[in-house]
């Protein structure tokens, strides 16, 4: 089978090709935030085109970056990028491209990636968090995912861990989110995550109120193991040697739960993985 995989984020956009589980090929631009649905279709034609020219494709997994109806196979809206508010992304591909799609959370594609072919292999439940532009999470059981009634669970970046912290791009405050996502990082720093990053002392204070929502998630969840993607957690050792203390610090004393927090073992690509785990699942049947 040859899977179209697509990894729609607010800061860059990522396709590959992947024929059964190899990776054939993958590429990927910087998200134009004020283009909407009709600039991001437009690059992910450019790009399959070009594969499509070759042979045919068997389908498509997308992992979007925002709210999806997984039932309704709609995306609910974007809180990143204007034009996305009930979009039917699955009909524009099938208009588009001619090929049958699925889309999910980038979060629910992410733990899937990570949970049949990277760090999350072998570990179950096994929930997924990515520090990235936001921030989210998704939950993989030993029978599938875990979407909630209404597929709004696992959204740990809008947790409040600060009621008196600053306002979120949601309308609350003190989310998990707006004191961690790599987008508040920039705007309230004026550097990006990454340069931050390299400081001892600031990594020590940014890691208080992410073991705060990590200790939510562990509390109420019970992992067997975190697996944390995104671009911040190639920060590697400097972030998760002093996450690991602090949520050694934070997590409840008499609590017996483990505590098995890693990096993403796909990198960048957790999420194609989990696009391609997403068509296998419901597509190929």
């Amino acid at each position: 089978m040859r899977t179209l995989a697509i990894d729609v984020g607010g800061t860059k956009l990522t396709a590959a090709l992947f024929w059964d589980e190899v990776l054939i090929e993958r590429r990927s631009c910087a998200t134009d935030r004020t283009g909407g649905p009709a600039w991001m279709l437009d690059q992910i034609e450019k790009i399959a085109a070009v594969w499509l020219a070759d042979s045919r494709v068997d389908g498509c997994g997308i992992g979007f970056g925002g709210p999806v109806d997984f039932a309704a196979q709609r995306v609910i809206c974007s809180t990143h990028v204007e034009g996305w508010r009930d979009f039917d992304i699955v009909g524009a591909m099938r208009q588009r491209l001619g090929v049958s799609a699925v889309v999910d959370r980038d979060t629910m594609a992410g733990v899937l990636g990570e949970g049949f072919h990277g760090a999350g292999v072998g570990s179950r439940p096994v929930f997924y968090v990515t520090l990235s532009t936001g921030i989210g999470g998704g939950l993989l059981l030993d029978s599938g995912l875990f979407h909630g009634a209404d597929s709004f669970s696992c959204e740990i970046g809008h947790h409040t861990v600060q009621p008196d912290g600053p306002e979120c791009l949601c309308g609350a405050r003190g989310c998990l989110e707006r004191l961690c996502s790599g987008l508040w990082l920039e705007r309230d720093y004026g550097k990006p995550a990454h340069e931050l990053l390299d400081d001892p002392v600031f990594v020590r204070r940014y890691v208080r109120p992410l073991a705060q929502g990590l200790k939510t998630c562990i509390m109420l969840v019970n992992p067997a193991r975190i697996v944390i993607g995104g671009g911040i957690s190639k920060a590697g050792p400097k972030l998760f040697g002093p996450l690991r203390e602090e949520l050694g610090r934070q997590i409840t004393p008499w609590s017996k739960a483990r505590v098995d927090v890693v990096p993403a073992a796909l990198g960048d690509d957790s999420v194609l993985w989990g696009a391609l785990v997403l068509a296998q699942t419901y597509l190929y049947k």
